[in-house]
């Protein structure tokens, strides 16, 4: 059995699933990979299920009755990987602006330089964004400074998706206490690992927005990391941060 799993939420990328279920089993590394579909209507669904049989107990599909959010998406995802004892546990996009070719970068941090967890970097090194306008860019990464201005978390790349979970620290955190959805989720769980002392390294990488499939990004998800962040710190200054901790804190 291999020891990596990636977790892929979609809801509505047909275009995407096949090449990027395709490039990830290419790799001469390993990984197996489970898609989280949240009853997409274009029939993501039917296309995963088709390969299942040509990537046999490599690729796994589990499909939710409707759009229940990307934090859920990946809680579940990571419930499902720690009963199958995997010891590495990846999040990643399904519509190629995370380039799999770097899934091994985030590996050999964590499995071979002794960190806990690695997250694909936009802005460790300037800015490294293609395609996008550059208003979202500033949004992006002025939002990232203001994550850092509130919480003293020591990460760049505050909102970025594209990370590898050493199996303890989702072990150490209470999954069932994490609040957000949206791009809130991505902060919150960076947060929380942070503040109960996991080594975190941030790798550089290139960020290419889709060319294929529509964006999931909406105002209430930017509203819910903007207000997010503040209820974080709060929770961080009153020690109410170690509720989030598992059995083994």
């Amino acid at each position: 059995m291999a020891d990596s799993i990636i977790i892929i939420p979609t809801y509505n990328e047909k275009e995407n699933i096949e090449r990027i279920i395709r490039k990830i089993f290419s790799l001469e590394k390993t990984f197996h990979l489970l898609v989280i579909d949240d009853n997409s209507p274009d029939g993501t669904a039917e296309i995963v299920k088709g390969l299942i049989t040509e990537f046999p107990n490599r690729l796994y599909l589990e499909s939710r009755k409707g759009k229940l959010g990307l934090g859920t998406a990946y809680i579940y995802g990571f419930e499902w990987a720690l009963k199958r004892e995997y010891a590495y546990i990846f999040e990643m996009d399904a519509d190629f602006s995370h380039n799999p070719e770097d899934l091994t970068k985030l590996y050999e941090a964590c499995a071979h330089d002794g960190y806990d967890l690695a997250i694909g970097s936009r802005y460790i090194n300037g800015v490294n964004v293609i395609n996008w306008p550059m208003g979202r860019v500033l949004m992006s990464y002025y939002a990232s400074a203001y994550v850092r201005f509130i919480t003293r978390m020591k990460v760049r790349d505050t909102t970025a998706g594209f990370k590898c979970y050493k199996r303890k620290v989702l072990e150490a955190i209470n999954l069932d206490r994490i609040k957000f959805t949206g791009y809130a989720f991505q902060i919150e769980m960076k947060y929380i690992t942070w503040k109960l002392g996991f080594k975190i390294k941030e790798i550089s990488i290139i960020f290419t927005d889709r060319t294929h499939g529509t964006s999931k990004m909406t105002k209430g998800i930017f509203k819910e990391a903007i207000w997010g962040v503040i209820e974080l710190r709060m929770r961080g200054l009153f020690g109410s941060v170690q509720k989030y901790a598992g059995s083994i804190f």
